[in-house]
């Protein structure tokens, strides 16, 4: 008799196994390369609860059993024998298909866990770091509400600027108290992992619509032919180190075929994210200590960056030509008289006149020179050491609207202003600038050094030192946009 499922307000257990027919699992493992796929699968083998990860393995007294003789993929008879056979895997050369294989159809025939689907995803953000574009929140304490206050009064609470305090993040706590913000037809996974290079902890939400957290939860509903499984969001919550910040993923749904049932539900992707973001909060608060998340403006695939822009570095106040004096090699102040000098993004070239050694240069020549070095030393007064082409962090997409009105020509009569303000007062065009790159930041750095930008009239925020990537324009300075919280 099959097992009942009754709705619960539990999570997704680890152990759940996923049929290796599904679609999901070969996308998943379709994405790694062949070395990342035998990598998580000795990490499988490796597993200290046998439960979440166990093989398909050939028991002693089925040696004689026809059927595993005439598999294509023989199945190991232990544990060593199988770390054994994919560390042959790994040593010599083949495609990746037979690591498939091998895994969906030999080993693991009777199904992936939900734990391994999470470590294969987990592999494919360290392989391909810029494949998750995040969102940068900071963690805000709130003052305690006045339980004296009549009914009547406004009891919501507002930021506390002053308090300097950030929740401390236990795993376990942290994940049952968010657990209880999940509706209870909403299943959610979570796996914590330690980036292995990074000064962060990462949590992985896998969400499912479903209120059954057993494997009727990967089957198809009877309204409609597309699996939950289909439908589900995968969202990722970075904490960095030291840091009253909080990076979270935006969700990527699973590919489904235009005109099929579960296709266009871009809205219920929304929502889940949503409702993530509205939980964490929640799930970080105390008695008396709640906090809320405010959106800070940046948002970028490279995770450097925002480490750079957000982590517990002395750089995420000190951007643009200010960053040299965050490094803690420099003691001059911001008030002295004499500046540090950050390097060039290249070299100053030969002296000024000659040039390697040939010819003195011309008039015309020397004065171009001069123009040169001199836009190569404003970039560098700008910039300081950051917007270099190499250093790993850069910004794909700046988004900025300035708000600011147009400014009044010099020449004007005060007669002519008085008139033109009776029947407009000011012009307040529309403008609006998107930038694209790599690195957007090193690109305006280099326009700087080759004169085509003016370095000594440039607004800071084009230097980045205001560390937004989506912001407005007002009165020469830019701000959040549209909630972002600055």
């Amino acid at each position: 008799m099959p097992r009942i499922s009754i709705p619960t307000t539990g999570r997704l257990p680890s152990s759940l196994r996923v049929d290796p027919s599904n679609p999901a699992v070969s996308k998943i493992l379709n994405r790694l390369s062949r070395a990342s796929l035998i990598s998580i699968a000795l990490d499988w083998l490796d597993e200290n609860d046998p439960s979440l990860a166990a093989p398909y393995l050939r028991r002693a007294e089925d040696e004689d059993d026809s059927e595993d003789e005439n598999d294509f993929n023989v199945p190991a008879q232990s544990l060593g024998a199988l770390q054994e056979l994919y560390a042959n895997l790994q040593s010599r050369k083949g495609s990746k298909r037979e690591v498939i294989d091998r895994i969906v159809e030999g080993d693991w025939r009777h199904g992936l866990s939900l734990n391994q689907l999470a470590g294969a995803d987990l592999q494919y953000l360290y392989d391909h770091p810029l494949s998750q574009r995040w969102t940068a929140y900071r963690i805000v304490p709130l003052k305690p509400v006045n339980p004296d206050a009549d009914a009547d009064d406004d009891v919501t609470p507002t930021e506390d600027k002053q308090s300097l305090s950030i929740p401390r993040l236990h795993p376990a706590t942290f994940l049952n108290a968010l657990q209880s913000q999940v509706p209870p037809d909403v299943k959610a996974h979570y796996t914590i992992d330690r980036h292995r290079t990074l000064p962060l902890l990462l949590l992985r939400i896998f969400i499912i619509d479903s209120p059954y957290n057993t494997s009727l939860s990967l089957h198809s509903s009877s309204s409609s032919s597309a699996t939950t499984f289909d439908t589900s969001r995968t969202v990722y919550i970075a904490f960095p180190d030291a840091s009253p910040h909080v990076f979270i993923s935006k969700p990527q749904s699973l590919s489904i075929a235009p005109g099929t049932a579960g296709a266009g539900i871009g809205g219920e992707s929304k929502s889940l994210r949503t409702l993530i973001v509205e939980g964490i909060p929640k799930a970080l608060s105390r008695p008396r200590q709640r906090v809320t998340l405010k959106a800070t403006g940046l948002v970028t695939r490279n995770i450097n960056e925002l480490l750079e822009r957000k982590g517990k570095q002395r750089t995420n106040a000190a951007g643009g030509g200010w960053g040299v004096y965050a490094d803690e090699k420099v003691k001059e102040s911001p008030l002295d008289m004499v500046l540090p000098t950050p390097p060039l993004s290249e070299e100053d070239g030969d002296a000024e006149g000659t040039r390697g050694g040939k010819r003195p240069l011309s008039v015309v020549e020397r004065r171009e020179e001069r123009k040169r070095k001199r836009a190569r030393l404003v970039a560098k007064a700008r910039f300081g050491g950051s917007g270099r082409v190499e250093d790993g962090k850069g910004l794909e997409r700046v988004d900025v609207v300035v708000e600011d009105a147009f400014p009044a020509a010099a020449e004007e009569g005060e007669g002519e202003r008085e008139e033109e303000e009776d029947e407009d007062e000011e012009l307040q065009p529309y403008v609006r600038l998107t930038f694209h790159g790599s690195h957007v930041f090193a690109g305006i750095r280099q326009l700087v050094e080759h004169g085509i930008i003016d370095g000594e009239r440039m607004p800071g925020w084009m230097t980045g030192e205001e560390g937004v990537s989506v912001g407005a324009v007002r009165n020469g300075r830019i701000r959040g946009y549209k909630g972002s919280g600055l």
